[in-house]
């Protein structure tokens, strides 16, 4: 068929598509704005009520002690391939087993798996990384450093770096989402996944469009859409917002000392610290609309019944797009979204008998 002739035939779905994400980016950023203008109340608030804290966040000048604890691993970095980054991460158990590799969320970091370190280093080689753009890995300041596409070739070429060929994969929030695609196209680099509180982004996207609710539970991904706005108001009357998220008395992570905050709180507040994590979220609406994707990579799913910031109804929609038998989902009886760090006990029971029979 001529090409003119294909290019004539295409063109009303061509149309169709850019005035569908005409109108998607139209909504996004009228949400945005509406996000802005509530969360500009809420830190204002913050400043008022603590006015020593002041408009800024305060540079920490050294990380806690606990960040330091030589029973976690081993701190290291390693340079990947393809783009030269230098990422940091902690190792422990080399030599005892597979790779367990562990993907921190938002605000999180490595340190967000210290229980996990502890519990599996015995029988397994653990790795927690720090993702490109936090903490001491190195954060490229460009917006299109943070597609999904780069990231997952960070996770490959952090497999591959470390000496192996297969990994068990556990992430948790952000580093869920990455865990999902990466599954998807890199399944020979994943042996078992055990993922946490995080849907793949086309099961969120197909999920939020018919229950609105959804939305509302994640309205900060709108206000992280806009340059510079977020990232000032995150840091004022010294980060209160971040620290009330994770210390909230029902949606935080329960009994985090103040040394625990500190070691996520240090990296942000180094300059620039929070505009790289910010930048995988201005990156999520780059490919709408998602096309529904086959999960087929064997799967631990664990979802807190109180999660603040995705339904229930997200692990019946995850399950449906699963080849059968492949997914082991359990929700856990009231806990909430922060599972590695606060249920580590339970997390752990259902880790060591879904991989059981790797070991025996």
């Amino acid at each position: 068929m001529p090409e003119l002739v294909v290019t004539a035939l295409l063109a009303p779905s061509r149309l169709s598509l850019k005035l569908l994400r005409a109108f998607m980016w139209s909504l996004v950023f009228s949400a945005a704005l509406v996000a802005a203008a509530v969360y500009g109340c809420i830190a204002f608030t913050h400043v008022l009520c603590r006015p020593r804290r002041g408009c800024c966040g305060r540079p920490r000048s050294a990380p806690p002690a606990c960040v330091s604890d030589p029973t976690l691993g081993e701190h290291c970095f390693l340079t990947l391939k393809s783009s030269g980054l230098r990422l940091h991460y902690v190792s422990a158990g080399r030599g005892n087993g597979p790779l367990m590799l562990f993907l921190h969320g938002f605000p999180e970091n490595w340190f967000s798996w210290r229980y996990q370190l502890w519990e599996f280093q015995s029988r397994f080689h653990v790795v927690a990384v720090d993702l490109r753009g936090y903490g001491p890995s190195d954060a490229p300041r460009d917006v299109d450093c943070y597609t999904m596409d780069l990231l997952m070739t960070d996770i490959q070429d952090i497999i591959l770096g470390l000496g192996y060929s297969r990994c068990i994969l556990v992430a948790h929030d952000w580093g869920a989402l990455i865990a999902w695609n990466f599954s998807i196209y890199y399944p020979s680099l994943v042996e078992r996944m055990v993922i946490v509180s995080a849907a793949p982004m086309s099961v969120y996207q197909d999920y939020s469009i018919h229950h609105i609710g959804q939305f509302f539970r994640s309205n900060y991904i709108f206000l992280f859409q806009l340059p510079w706005l977020p990232e000032k108001l995150l840091s004022m009357s010294d980060f209160q917002i971040l620290k009330a998220t994770l210390t909230h008395r029902k949606r935080g992570i329960p009994h985090l000392t103040p040394n625990e905050l500190e070691a996520f709180l240090y990296d942000f507040s180094q300059p620039g610290g929070l505009t790289g994590p910010l930048n995988y979220y201005r990156n999520l609406f780059r490919n709408f609309p998602l096309e529904p994707q086959e999960l087929a990579t064997p799967t631990l799913l664990l979802w807190g019944e109180k999660d603040t910031y995705f339904e229930q109804g997200l692990v019946g929609a995850i399950s449906s797009r699963f080849v059968p038998g492949r997914l082991e989902a359990h929700i856990l009886p009231g806990v909430g979204h922060w599972i590695p760090q606060s249920n580590p006990g339970e997390m752990h029971e259902y880790m060591w008998a879904f991989l059981q029979d790797l070991l025996d």
